[in-house]
């Protein structure tokens, strides 16, 4: 760790996911969305979905449609099944990323498949800007061995998504809000130590173990839990009080109005009203 890289960002907040149920009753974990805009910008909904039950999750998320935002899946276990209005259609199965860009519309579903009962995955979406909220749609989907992986020097482990690290540049690119998407895993009393760029938002999600954020002291913090950091400052360190893994998530804010109801997001009620106005009438696809 340089000079350079201090001060260190303090936690601004810290939230407990919620249980939830969305889609055509799946059971799943909120860990931010509506009720937090504008404090994630430029991200708007994690959703942490993991389950050994099929029951909790096989109804899925059938035919709905988007506008003005990015969906993002992440799968740690199991497979879900997508089809779109534009034709495509596959699997995103463990350790896969799909970015999906609505752009001006889109209309998908995402059903979950059984495979030895098990499910874990992460959804999160992402504001686009008003000057492209209407952009053609467009998807980037990264197999699981297109994704590289960075070793630290203690044992830890750092999957690239989007963004850089150490050198290491992620498959999912050209993304307005310059993204920063890392899955780390470290060992027991392994530290992760990070330059971010000064005014970005940036997050951690606590999936497994227990961590102390610097320099906040002592407190421990454990899965389900997702640590905001304040904008202020360009580095942030995490320390593992056990093992450890943590998505690891910043962005640059948009800093616009924000008008959302179900799937759709934009930055007026008149556009909202026009989106659903045009997917009753059929003319939503662009």
């Amino acid at each position: 760790m340089t000079e350079s890289m201090s001060p260190i960002r303090k936690v601004s907040q810290v939230l407990v996911s919620q249980p939830t149920m969305e889609g055509a009753g799946v059971r799943l974990n909120r860990v931010f969305g509506n009720a937090q805009v504008p404090l994630f910008d430029p991200y708007l909904l994690l959703d942490d979905f993991r389950s050994d039950d099929p029951d909790d999750y096989i109804a899925g998320f059938p035919w709905h449609p988007h506008r003005g935002i990015e969906t993002v899946t992440y799968l740690l276990k199991g497979l879900v099944r997508h089809e779109d209005s534009l034709g495509n259609n596959g699997v995103i199965g463990p350790g896969d990323v799909q970015w999906m860009s609505a752009g001006s519309g889109i209309v998908h579903q995402e059903m979950p498949e059984q495979k030895q009962g098990l499910l874990h995955g992460f959804q999160l979406w992402v504001n686009l800007p008003a000057a492209h909220k209407m952009d053609p749609p467009r998807y980037q989907e990264v197999q699981a061995t297109d994704i590289p992986e960075v070793d630290l020097k203690d044992g830890g482990r750092v999957r690239v998504i989007a963004g850089e690290f150490q050198g290491t540049e992620g498959p999912v690119r050209d993304i307005l809000c310059r993204p920063l998407y890392l899955d780390v895993s470290l060992p027991e009393d392994g530290r992760f130590e990070l330059p971010i760029e000064p005014g970005h938002t940036a997050f951690a999600y606590l999936v497994e173990g227990e961590a102390v954020l610097a320099p906040d002291g002592g407190e421990s913090h454990g899965p389900g839990k997702v640590i905001l950091f304040e904008r202020e400052g360009d580095s942030l360190h995490v320390q593992a009080r056990s093992p450890l893994r943590f998505l690891l998530i910043a962005g640059k804010p948009i800093g616009e109005p924000v008008v959302w109801w179900g799937p759709m997001v934009m930055n007026t009620q008149t556009e909202l009203e026009t989106a659903f106005q045009e997917y009753r009438q059929g003319t939503f696809i662009k």
